[in-house]
């Protein structure tokens, strides 16, 4: 019987082996079109499930809605131990037009060490990691213990409901497991044990309306809204009550400085603190109307102890100061903060692992953004993140390097054998 390091270097030999083939599936991947907004993910998951039936791999469809196919599959020892859940998704931010001359976002072109495409950070990076794991563990399943769940969803980018939300729902038995590792992108110098919730409102001011020169016979939805915008912002204002513990690895010198390296200068500085973002302002006609209607598109961050009912309580309270505004949350994008241990043995897992591939000891840190590992942190069940740089999502120009794809390939994979090889 091979020892945990001994297993880890075997898998980590096979994706040195199989480098050109994970290139090319990751690049066919982005090539089948999955922008959710409007959220057909139909081409995506057939290229999914083309790689696991050409791998005799176990797996089988389920839906909630005919366009949204989400995938699951299960490796079961037979042995008892742990069980891991691993999660990616196959949706991608809404489409941008082409510029005619330039890339197209679903080129999955291989250039210069980088293979570009809508959704290569966001996250089909990650979910290629999960699956090329879950094909090396089923190779290795003899000498393992537990359970290995592959889970690859459609529509995380519009808050979950038809995907990992619809699966806890339907087989939450087979789906939520002792532990999850999601390949979101993080950069490789940190890895996530929690991250912001978000609470999103609409909020849509009307007015009478009229002629521009007549301010006298109607106030401008515009400027009401304007003003109710500058008082959103005491919302940042809003104190979190962190946890100690969670307070104490955030302070750490070692893990602001891998914050900012993976998220941007300045990333550590908001990580405990609320953000408001106004996404969206649609009003006015023409440019000598006074606008009846003026309609923001909210969205608030909030930290580990900071609770989203204490938020919605503060929004509404400034809304009711301006009576012509009416509001509506959208709460199946709007959920509370999430974090688990951040010194569980699958952080240490992941160190170890990624360090033996990068020489890079990732640091533990809290997400900015959201993800489908709250699904598992909301019901106590720990989760992680470890993925690409996230620079890059949603733009253009959305690539990852080569080196990142094998590297977080690498990670997921020899994770997930170690966790396996760990006694119940």
């Amino acid at each position: 019987m091979q020892t945990a390091d001994e297993l880890a270097q075997k898998v980590g030999d096979w994706v040195e082996q199989d480098r050109d083939e994970i290139v090319a599936f990751l690049s066919r991947f982005l090539q089948a079109k999955s922008p959710n907004p409007p959220g057909d993910t139909r081409e995506a998951s057939a290229c999914v499930e083309q790689f696991l039936a050409a791998a005799s791999l176990p797996y089988r469809v389920l839906s909630g809605q005919d366009h949204l196919p989400n995938i699951v599959g299960t490796l079961d020892s037979g042995r008892p131990g742990k069980h891991l859940v691993l999660n990616g998704h196959m949706d991608v931010f809404p489409a941008i037009e082409d510029i005619p001359g330039e890339r197209s976002q679903w080129s999955g072109e291989v250039v210069d060490g980088r293979v570009y495409g809508r959704g290569a950070a966001d996250m089909k990076c990650g979910t290629t990691a999960a699956l090329f794991a879950y094909r090396y563990v089923a190779r290795l399943l003899e000498q393992l213990s537990g359970r290995l769940t592959l889970t690859v969803v459609s529509d995380e980018e519009t808050g979950g409901r038809w995907g990992t939300g619809y699966l806890m729902q339907a087989i939450p038995d087979e789906v939520l497991g002792d532990c999850c590792l999601d390949g979101e992108p993080s950069g490789l110098a940190t890895l996530r044990f929690g991250e912001k919730g978000a609470l999103r409102a609409v909020l849509t001011t009307k007015t009478r309306g009229g002629h521009g020169a007549y301010p006298h016979m109607s106030d401008s939805a515009i400027k009401i809204a304007a003003d109710l915008v500058r008082e959103l912002e005491t919302l940042a204002d809003l104190t979190p009550d962190l946890p100690e513990h969670i307070l104490d690895v955030l302070s750490r010198p070692e893990i602001r400085e891998a914050t900012d390296k993976s998220l941007g200068a300045g990333a550590c500085d908001v990580v405990d603190k609320a953000t408001v973002n106004i996404g969206v302002i649609r009003g006015g006609l023409k440019v000598n109307m006074l606008p009846d209607e003026c309609v923001l598109e909210v969205e608030i961050r909030m930290p580990p102890g900071l609770q989203r009912s204490l938020v919605e309580r503060e929004l509404l309270s400034i809304v009711a100061r301006y009576p012509t505004t009416t509001w509506e949350i959208r709460d199946h994008h709007s959920y509370d903060s999430s974090w688990c241990d951040p010194q569980h043995e699958m952080v240490a897992i992941l160190q170890q692992s990624a360090e033996a591939v990068t020489g890079l000891r990732p640091q533990p840190i809290i997400s900015l953004g959201g993800s489908d590992t709250r699904y598992w942190r909301h019901r106590g069940i720990p989760a992680y993140l470890y993925g690409p740089s996230p620079k890059t999502m949603g733009r253009r120009d959305e690539h990852v390097t080569i080196e990142e794809l094998i590297t977080v390939v690498k990670v997921h994979a020899m994770s997930a054998v170690r966790y396996l090889n760990q006694a119940q």
